[in-house]
């Protein structure tokens, strides 16, 4: 007498809330994998190793067609499936064999209740291969991998038989565990075409296992339905094959196919260079663009901060984009009058005379535009703190250009004191920031002391090499723009006038002394001129 599922119960021996089953007869079994769990009909507790010796299971019901499945007779019968009936004639249980590896005896069965679609197991699963696997040898053309037994049987039921279909055992959740145990005989077949759900768990699951396979070999389809089950029931036979012939070869993340790469091209193209300023700098650099970082250094007192002001005030002009601001070393007023100075060309913490109407007009036509955007923090910050301004500038607020002035100034309060190490960790991160949001990140950085040669401060040239803290800044960096002045010169043209050293280029691969710019201390302006007296022209 065959005996029949009752209900789930835990598991005495792992603990499992439901996956010991319980039937008619009064035995029970685990299917939690490893605990072996068994339970016989007069209460006995054995081993499943024990149990083991008798390996082998009844099926029960009866080899038929299954319409609501639109499955044929001879399909179920090559894949062992059978089928139980309602008193009305109707199909109440599907039964889903599965087999030993090594013996081919059925060990296990899913049985699947029509009217509620829930699923339970009979048997044990240990050993046991794929879901149709002992219906065919391993090697040939092609074999599909589904997610579900319906939908194995679907698929060989839209392609006449001609080739191999299994399933995983487990669902979406097992899938990858489910593969690595079968991989050899997977492994021995042309083409392994996985042929998931087409959900978002569909989706990922076939996405872990297909990086199992060796290159080239798996194939991913992607559905216009849920699953092919439901394809086949739809009676959209034509359109799944079609899909499954599309099947994708798998490339891992990253790496993009030559003809796949002219969208891309298109919409670089797309991308607007922003000129500076300043005419003979862009003659070098052909201006900026999103998705660049640009860095820009010099020694103490050389006018960096000076030279973003007038990059921000530029920004407005120049273009109808958002601009964030993260000063650390000043407060909102001052980078806020900074940047009102640029816009009157007059020196307004200095000048007493200007109304608070004229101030209003300069304020409304600057930071009273709406567009601009202020980090409200004066001194350090930890880097995630940092990061996650300037992500929420780009993302929340749709900044496309970000200036932070400066970076010495984020890792000067760590704990280890290794300022090489927590610069090489924030690079990386405003690199990946950039590309990840798209925006352009204009950074100040600091220069270390120069050893045995001119100070920076005294005019002396500015090298890559120079960059205090780590090499990351020059590596990460898509262009770094030195500033050289000497502060000390006997005249006073000289000593207000900033060599711009462009010190890397990737864009255009141009370096070297592209313009010099005058600070005019009436306006407050840097004004391109020509070569301050006394120094040799480099262009």
């Amino acid at each position: 007498m065959t005996s029949s599922f009752v209900r789930h119960e835990p598991c005495p021996k792992c603990g499992s809330k439901d996956n010991l089953a319980r039937y008619s007869d009064g035995h029970a079994t685990c299917f939690s994998g490893g605990c072996g769990y068994y339970e016989k009909g007069n209460g006995q507790v054995i081993e499943q190793a024990t149990q083991r010796k008798a390996r082998h299971l009844e099926m029960t019901g009866t080899v038929a067609a299954i319409p609501d499945r639109r499955i044929s007779q001879e399909v179920a019968k090559k894949y062992g499936v059978t089928v139980e009936f309602a008193p009305d004639g109707k199909v109440s249980k599907h039964h889903y064999p599965y087999h030993d590896k090594d013996s081919g005896a059925v060990l296990g069965t899913k049985v699947r209740i029509v009217d509620n679609k829930n699923f339970y197991a009979t048997g044990e699963f240990n050993n046991v291969g794929l879901f149709g696997q002992q219906a065919f040898k391993g090697g040939g053309k092609y074999i599909t991998v589904t997610e579900g037994e319906a939908d194995a049987l679907a698929v060989h039921e839209m392609f006449d038989g001609k080739w191999p279909v299994v399933s995983i055992r487990s669902g979406s959740n097992g899938a990858s565990k489910d593969i690595k145990e079968n991989l050899e005989w997977l492994e021995s077949f042309e083409n392994v075409v996985i042929c998931f759900d087409a959900d978002k768990a569909g989706q990922l699951a076939a996405k872990s296992v297909l990086d199992l396979f060796t290159p080239n070999k798996a194939k991913n389809v992607v559905l216009s339905m849920k699953d092919a089950g439901d394809m086949l029931k739809a009676n959209k036979v034509t359109t799944f094959v079609r899909e499954w012939w599309n099947a994708k070869s798998y490339q891992p993340d990253g790496i993009i196919a030559g003809n796949e790469t002219w969208d891309l091209i298109i919409k670089q193209s797309d991308v607007k260079s922003i000129p500076y300023p300043w005419a003979c700098l862009n003659e070098y650099t052909y201006g900026f663009r999103p998705r660049e970082l640009v860095t820009i250094t010099s020694g103490s007192g050389m006018g960096k901060s000076q030279m973003v002001r007038e990059l921000e005030h530029y920004l407005l002009g120049a273009t109808e984009d958002n601009i964030g601001i993260l000063a650390l070393e000043e407060d909102i007023p001052k980078t806020a009058l900074g940047i009102m100075s640029i816009e009157a060309e007059k020196q307004l913490h200095l000048n007493q005379t200007i109304s608070e109407e004229e101030k209003k007009s300069y304020w409304d036509k600057t930071l009273g535009s709406g567009r601009i955007y202020m980090f409200d923090h004066w001194g350090s910050t930890n880097e995630d703190n940092l990061l996650g301004r300037i992500r929420y500038m780009a993302k929340g607020l749709d900044c496309k250009w970000i200036i932070l002035d400066h970076l010495s100034i984020v890792v000067s309060d760590q704990d280890n004191g290794d300022e090489r190490k927590a610069i090489d960790s924030i690079m990386t991160n405003l690199r990946k920031l950039v590309q990840e949001t798209g925006v352009g990140l204009f950074l100040v950085s600091h220069l270390r002391r120069p050893s045995g040669s001119k100070a920076h401060e005294d005019g002396g040239k500015i090298s890559l090499g120079e960059l205090r803290g780590s090499a990351a800044i020059a590596q990460l960096s898509d262009m770094v723009i030195g500033l050289e002045r000497d502060q000390q010169h006997a005249d006073p043209e000289t000593r207000n006038t900033t060599t711009v050293r462009v010190l890397k280029n990737r864009f255009v691969g141009l370096t070297g002394a592209a313009c010099y710019l005058y600070y005019d201390k009436e306006t407050g302006r840097m004004i391109e001129t020509s070569c301050p007296v006394g120094e040799e022209a480099e262009f």
